[in-house]
């Protein structure tokens, strides 16, 4: 069986590529490579995988439709993690157009290819950012989901109701798990964890939202990885699945623990929380319980412990 995993030099692509490889799978691998954050690290990333020789990896863009036909028609995709993205919800609101053009017009392109190879499962990555300002917590998918923040949620949304036409129309398996808040070893270097880190070593400042007054359901990469992998291997019809630990910790708490790891103070200045961020993340992950086994076995100290000493020899401390 072969999988493509779009975005799979990213930083959950990458561990969603490596686990389904340490598994056996054959994997195909697709990414730009853009300039998001340093492309560098996008490239160790999928150095990882070079050791295993049922990976390929192909660097292009999911907006170029006629490079996903030869894809899939190459290499006889079976089912799609399709984890490309225009990622960052503040940067969004600067570039609409990019992030509607990958976000929505990219997964239109997959759906297409799909449709055509007629694959067995389509999992869609998503976001808890579709929630915006809701008033329902925890997080429930029966909510609505109709007031987003900015072009990026809005984006993640309209793949969402986008890849239910292609499940209506023909039938195709399609789960959509909205992510929350993921962090780990190899993470992305414009979130908050590693941020902080480095932070911690340079004594540069950082921003903290409404004085870190703010909570975060800070979920661990191997527990979404988990969750990713359940979800290609279960189709369901078309499902939308929350994917979290069900945990949330204000943004203080989560400075605190980091600076107990570093044994170092954070230098950190209060600014207003922006239009495009909610003031809560919560996710009630009882559907993912019961429809993908899901069972988040990470703390926020557990998985901070194991993000901190990954970032320790990383930097070579």
């Amino acid at each position: 069986m072969t999988y493509l995993v779009t975005g799979g030099a990213g930083f959950i692509g990458g561990h969603v590529a490596e686990a389904l490889l340490n598994r056996g799978d054959r994997v195909v691998v697709i990414d730009n490579f853009n300039d998001y954050y340093d492309p560098a690290i996008k490239r160790r990333n999928v150095a990882r995988l070079g050791d295993y020789d049922n990976c390929a990896i192909i660097e292009g863009d999911i907006r170029d439709a006629a490079l996903i036909d030869r894809v899939f028609a190459e290499n006889s995709i079976s089912r799609v993690a399709h984890l490309a993205a225009m990622a960052g919800v503040r940067e969004s609101v600067n570039q609409p157009h990019l992030y509607l053009a990958v976000n929505v017009t990219g997964t239109l392109n997959l759906l297409e290819a799909s449709k055509a190879a007629t694959i067995a499962q389509f999992v869609l990555a998503s976001t808890s950012s579709v929630y915006g300002k809701t008033k329902i917590l925890p997080f429930v998918e029966t909510d609505s989901a109709d007031r987003p923040l900015a072009a990026y949620p809005t984006s993640k949304r309209a793949a969402e109701l986008l890849a239910h036409t292609y499940h209506n129309l023909g039938a195709m398996q399609v789960t959509a798990l909205r992510f929350f808040n993921v962090y780990g070893p190899a993470g992305r270097p414009d979130m908050m964890p590693w941020r902080l880190m480095e932070a911690a070593q340079t004594g540069a400042e950082i921003k903290l939202f409404n004085g870190g007054d703010i909570h975060r359901d800070w979920t661990y990469i191997a527990d979404t990885v988990k969750g990713v992998l359940a979800a290609l291997d279960k189709p369901l019809g078309y499902e939308v699945i929350n994917l979290g630990c069900g945990a949330p910790i204000s943004l203080n708490e989560f400075v605190e623990i980091i600076e107990e790891f570093a044994g170092k103070h954070i230098n950190t200045v209060s600014v207003p929380t922006p239009p495009s961020d909610p003031p809560i993340t919560f996710c009630d992950n009882s559907k993912a319980r019961e429809l993908l086994g899901f069972a988040p076995s990470f703390s926020i100290r557990e998985g901070l412990r194991q993000t901190w000493d990954w970032y320790r020899e990383y930097r070579r401390l």
